[in-house]
């Protein structure tokens, strides 16, 4: 995908922001390192690098401005690309796509233009404490072949608000 989004971004003659892209918290909570979530594809960097957020409140919103291309059936992950060709995916959670929806209710639709901090789904996050495996939330840069640099950051985040980190994309 690394090359398509580049060249949409040529296409569209969208230059790269000198000071990077800043993602923002896309759930409230505390910041984690993806390499403590109890699954080795988000532990082992399987799938791409970022982090992870052990969250607190009720609603996960867009971490960046951009399109949600996958919302999934059981309400608990989306992928987001940003207009730059930034993509991102939100993985509420740990084996929480076997409660079938339980514990989240959907807000957004796939194909939906965002801005950072439209509410994507709401969660029962005592619900899911008790049945899913974890409720670490992964934020991950699906398309690292297009980074550069990725600077994570770590404490406590608000969701739409704290930036969880900046990324320098490949020109």
């Amino acid at each position: 995908m690394g090359f398509l989004s580049r060249l949409r971004r040529i296409i569209a003659n969208r230059d790269l922001p000198a000071e990077g892209v800043e993602i923002l918290a896309p759930v409230s909570g505390e910041l984690v390192p993806l390499e403590q979530v109890p699954d080795v594809v988000f532990s082992e960097k399987i799938i791409g690098d970022g982090v992870a957020i052990n969250p607190q409140g009720d609603t996960v919103v867009a971490p960046i401005d951009g399109t949600i291309g996958r919302l999934f059936d059981a309400n608990h992950a989306f992928s987001l690309e940003s207009p730059l060709g930034l993509e991102l995916f939100v993985h509420f959670g740990i084996d929480t796509v076997e409660l079938g929806g339980a514990g989240f209710k959907r807000l957004a639709e796939e194909g939906q233009q965002v801005r950072a901090g439209d509410p994507i789904f709401q969660f029962d996050l005592p619900y899911l404490q008790e049945h899913a495996r974890s409720v670490l939330t992964p934020v991950i840069i699906a398309n690292m072949e297009d980074v550069e640099t990725l600077q994570k950051r770590s404490g406590t985040v608000v969701a739409g608000t704290t930036p969880i980190f900046q990324v320098s994309m490949r020109s």
